[in-house]
């Protein structure tokens, strides 16, 4: 697997690269910087060294290659109106050797779930696709897609959706459908928690609460039903010298490291579930969200 570069985040003069990795293969922060005196490039993630991101000034989203530089330049989906509403979006590609690339992009429009798949080898749109944003009880009302980066788990990708209750988007993309997932109750009204994918493959739910982190994990049975259940409780100030104070908040999810990111007040660590294994990655005060970024570098390229 590819190791973790660094992180990036946005800010006022663009999209700026953390470096991760310790002499000789730490990354010239510039390197893999993106500047932008515009201060309009809107960051939905990265996955398989690739970097999804919204340019507002050209009204386009471009699939950047930190390592090579090189731009990926996508017209707006037919169907999806980027003006009017919160569109989030992914990109991955079908395998590691895989020169092509997708771009999956995903909304609430008019009390629906739509999508539409970029293919970088046709340079296409893909049909629209659509499912109704409804729920067995009667208190589910959504009004968007978060702008949380998505996470990829087997064959499917997931968004948090904002609402009166607490659902997740699923997009499949082998059949290239649409679903809403309950989440469970407990994070009704809960702030950040974050998907990831479990130590077992499954989806997961992480979230911190003080200085306890509970995961989640929804687990199907054999006929078929789907149902959520704690996996795992961290006490992380029996792991990490941690000031009683301090605000611990989930950053991010390392996909292929398998890696979560946290921020205390003055540091960005990587926590490690199945090991319970944290390392501090470097101080940091930077209030503002935080991407993994996963590539294989070298110093030539």
């Amino acid at each position: 697997n590819p190791p973790l570069l660094g992180c990036f985040h946005k800010g006022a003069e663009g999209i700026s690269f953390e470096p991760a990795l310790e002499a000789p293969d730490r990354v010239p922060p510039g390197r893999l910087s993106l500047p932008s005196d515009r201060g309009d490039l809107w960051f939905l993630g990265c996955r398989h060294g690739l970097v999804l991101v919204f340019d507002k000034t050209r009204q386009q989203f471009m699939v950047w290659d930190p390592v090579t530089g090189h731009k990926h330049y996508i017209a707006d989906p037919p169907g999806l109106d980027v003006t009017k509403y919160v569109i989030n979006g992914a990109v991955f590609r079908s395998s590691a050797a895989d020169v092509h690339f997708q771009v999956v992009l995903v909304a609430i429009q008019d009390g629906q779930a739509v999508a539409r798949v970029y293919s970088s080898e046709t340079r296409l749109w893909g049909n629209l696709i659509t499912a109704p944003v409804t729920s067995e009880s009667s208190d589910l009302f959504v009004t968007y897609v978060t702008m949380e980066p998505a996470v990829l788990v087997g064959h499917a990708l997931y968004w948090i959706l904002s609402g009166t209750s607490s659902h997740i988007l699923e997009f499949d993309l082998e059949r290239e459908s649409l679903a809403v997932i309950r989440m469970p109750e407990y994070f009704s009204g809960v702030m950040w928690p974050k998907l990831m994918q479990a130590n077992d493959g499954k989806l997961g739910i992480l979230y911190v609460s003080g200085l306890t982190a509970q995961l989640w994990k929804r687990n199907t049975d054999l006929h078929g039903v789907a149902s959520w259940g704690i996996g795992t409780t961290i006490e992380l100030d029996k792991l990490l010298s941690l000031d009683p104070r301090d605000v611990v908040i989930i950053q991010g999810f390392a996909e292929e490291s398998h890696l979560v990111l946290l921020k205390t007040t003055t540091s960005l660590f990587t926590l490690k579930l199945e090991q319970l294994q944290f390392k501090k990655l470097f101080d940091t005060k930077v209030r503002c969200c935080c991407y993994p970024f996963e590539s294989v570098y070298g110093a030539g390229i």
